[in-house]
């Protein structure tokens, strides 16, 4: 479980500003003051580990980034279209920074990386896929749906799918480093 609660706060933290973002939009529709705290939000976690000498992961930056560009594309147009459009950019995004080979391994415990590291680096690129798969999907729906729909459709598979595939991969994971583990024991 303490694996669980190290990988979801270091994921939580590289999502923070995004999250926020969208939250206190949701929250207020007021754009101009999500933009502006989310924004905030992003530049003092990148600010506070640039301080701290540490490195700035791309998630980070796609954060930064995703909160500027939704938010200000949102305020120059109010063309419903354009924001159904806007979770297939980022799917995009995100799925690119997925690519990189290795990315989960610092969202792993340090036993998981003990154990199931090339684990780790094989659902990286089903991570990545699965973003993919949903930016296609949300442009399909984007294009042929109502806005009601699309949003039904695009929240439910959202939510579902990356909860759906964050269990599977625990459970794989856990259970492959169990039997390593056992196996290591045998071998001593």
């Amino acid at each position: 479980m303490n694996g669980l609660l190290y990988s979801g706060r270091v994921l939580a933290a590289d999502l923070a500003a995004t999250v926020f973002f969208f939250g206190l939009y949701a929250l207020t529709h007021n754009i101009a003051l999500a933009v502006g705290l989310g924004v905030a939000l992003a530049l003092v976690q990148i600010g506070w580990r640039l301080a701290r000498r540490q490195t700035i992961d791309a998630l980070q930056w796609i954060s930064l980034f995703l909160v500027i560009a939704a938010g200000s594309t949102t305020l120059l147009t109010h063309n419903p279209v354009f924001v159904m459009l806007k979770p297939t950019a980022i799917y995009l995004l995100v799925g690119c920074a997925m690519m990189k080979r290795g990315w989960m391994n610092r969202y792993l415990p340090p036993r998981a990386l003990e154990f199931v590291p090339d684990l780790g680096v094989r659902f990286g690129y089903v991570w990545a896929g699965m973003m993919f798969f949903s930016a296609a999907l949300n442009l399909v729906l984007a294009l042929t749906c109502s806005v009601v729909v699309w949003g039904a459709a695009i929240t439910a598979w959202g939510t579902g799918s990356k909860i759906a595939l964050f269990f599977v991969q625990y459970a794989v994971m856990k259970t492959t480093g169990r039997r390593r583990y056992r196996a290591r024991l045998m071998m001593a």
